[in-house]
């Protein structure tokens, strides 16, 4: 490639607008050494020839032209994403200063009248060329840097979601009965949450980043399973009063936990909030007979309370040494009879309203 051609490659492309051969053909040869120059002759060609393959980076715009002035020309660039962004001189014959405030007002970055005088044309056109070349440079350097911020901030997450999957497997994997529990409970509790998110109750407490964050959390709710001895997690059969006092520990095990990842890290993060709150309550009851605090109603955390609902449908819907799946109709009745009881009344009606979408994530992600 030739310097002359590198040379023309970084010209600036300026576009022309005027109804008058005779102002094009000066204009043009103005410009000629300095630019390349695109030319239009009316409004209309105007916009085409902006929003074409061959941007201007400037346009020269004459007001008074037949059919669309120029002032409607610059209203429909500054209604373009794709050339709003194309500053716009006026090169016109209206001198009157209501006529030039009228121009800047819709978005103009500059005004000179006709007759024009060639050096003010071209130190102006120059002088708005370098501000254009700045604001690219600026927004391409923010569009690379959000580009960046997103890229890095997926790959964080990323992370975080392989650490919260591992660590709740390792607790998972110890009990061979539980199969697929942490992937049905993280859709349970997005199900119901989502069910959820428009009840007066819970108005703006179920965000889509919260409903988010209660999905990333819900598979670190049993955690705390890593604490219990085999013998008891792993017992084929029913626990003993004895055997079952140790396993209610799991939910305390669990939360101290992951408080103590919190402090280890200097900050509070929502979703290990949210996990806290599920692993040390997802055992409480709305009675107040659950377990560890003994807690009712209100007093229970919301996200604790959704997997409350979640946990119990899995555990019915699945096998166990101890008994065998019972089958969806039977889960119903069961949980029916929990109802201000065992689950939040208004939760346990939202499951029952969202009951098939759950029979399908149940089937979908059976242990089978």
């Amino acid at each position: 490639m030739s310097d002359s051609t590198a040379d023309t490659e970084r010209k600036h492309v300026v576009l022309v607008v005027d109804d008058t051969p005779q102002n094009l053909k000066l204009i043009v040869e103005l410009l000629r050494d300095q630019y390349v120059t695109l030319v239009a002759n009316s409004g209309s060609r105007a916009l085409g020839v902006a929003r074409g393959a061959q941007q201007p980076d400037i346009i020269l715009l004459d007001i008074m032209m037949p059919e669309m002035d120029g002032y409607e020309v610059l209203r429909q660039l500054k209604q373009d994403e794709s050339t709003r962004h194309i500053p716009v001189i006026f090169l016109t014959a209206k001198s009157e200063v209501d006529d030039e405030t009228a121009g800047l007002a819709l978005g103009a970055v500059d005004y000179i009248t006709k007759p024009i005088s060639p050096p003010i044309v071209l130190a102006r056109l120059k002088a708005q060329l370098l501000v254009k070349d700045a604001a690219d440079f600026l927004r391409d350097k923010n569009q690379y840097l959000e580009a960046e911020v997103t890229k890095r901030t997926r790959h964080i997450e990323a992370i975080q979601d392989v650490t919260v999957l591992a660590l709740s497997s390792m607790a998972e994997a110890r009990d061979n009965e539980t199969g697929n529990h942490i992937l049905r409970t993280q859709r349970y509790i997005e199900t119901l949450a989502r069910q959820l998110k428009d009840h007066p109750r819970f108005s703006g407490r179920l965000s889509d980043q919260q409903i988010r964050q209660l999905y990333k959390s819900a598979p670190l709710h049993d955690i705390g399973k890593v604490g219990i001895p085999d013998r008891i997690l792993m017992k084929p059969g029913k626990l003993t009063a004895e055997e079952f006092e140790v396993m209610k520990t799991h939910t305390t095990i669990g939360y101290e936990a992951l408080r103590r990842a919190e402090i280890a890290l200097g900050m509070e993060v929502d979703f290990l909030t949210i996990a806290k709150e599920i692993a040390l309550s997802h055992q409480e009851k709305w009675d107040g007979s659950g377990y560890p605090q003994a807690l009712a109603g209100e007093m229970i955390p919301l996200s604790a309370r959704l997997m409350a609902v979640a946990d119990v449908y899995d555990a019915l819907i699945s096998k166990r040494v101890y008994k065998p799946a019972f089958p969806h109709d039977e889960v119903l009745r069961i949980m029916a009879e929990g109802r201000g009881k065992h689950f939040d009344p208004d939760i346990y009606d939202a499951f029952f309203q969202v009951h098939l979408e759950f029979e399908r994530i149940a089937q979908q992600f059976s242990d089978g």
